[in-house]
């Protein structure tokens, strides 16, 4: 079956939405989208077609983080040969319940190699725009910025810059600090 981001059909539903919204886009409400992580639709051009633009944009805190927690399970994996990734179940009062031993013991490693990564300054991120052609619902985009938080006025910049083909990307390496509870 045909890619339904490509669709002339589709791609006028997606434009009636999206100029309904008053902005460029339109943010795909059933993602958890933060103030650091926003999933959005946009109509863009490829190879001279319109097209749907599934994307995604994340501040690069909230990036290196995520790939401390990559390197960390990582190494979990290692360490603890039968380790599955850790869930935490709530009970009726909505409580986690308690880990069980081998889990808070496995969770207590994925925090203390995440610090060391941080304090060794190991793990470096650069803004980047990534796309999927292959995408499973028009093309999909990947963008991480430099930027405190995600906005609507930085997300209607991105894809004006985008579409214009004026996007310019910082390629500083850079790494954060982890957010801890005092």
């Amino acid at each position: 079956m045909k890619n339904k981001g490509f669709d002339k059909g589709t791609i006028d539903e997606y434009k009636k939405k999206i100029f309904a919204s008053g902005k460029n886009f339109i943010l795909d409400g059933e993602d958890e989208n933060s103030e650091e992580y926003a999933h959005f639709f946009f109509i863009g051009t490829h190879e001279g077609e319109e097209v749907i633009f599934d994307g995604v944009l994340y501040t690069l805190r909230l990036q290196h983080e995520s790939e401390l927690f990559d390197v960390a399970e990582q190494r979990a994996l290692q360490q603890f040969p039968h380790y599955e990734k850790l869930t935490y179940e709530g009970d009726e009062n909505e409580d986690l319940k308690k880990l069980k031993s081998q889990e808070e013991q496995i969770g207590l490693y994925l925090a203390e190699v995440m610090v060391e990564l941080n304090e060794e300054d190991s793990i470096k991120v650069s803004e980047h725009v990534e796309l999927d052609i292959d995408h499973e619902f028009g093309i999909g985009l990947d963008a991480g910025l430099n930027i405190e938080a995600v906005t609507a006025e930085i997300i209607q910049r991105f894809i004006d810059d985008f579409n214009a083909d004026k996007l310019s990307l910082d390629d500083t390496l850079y790494s954060f600090q982890l957010e801890t509870d005092d």
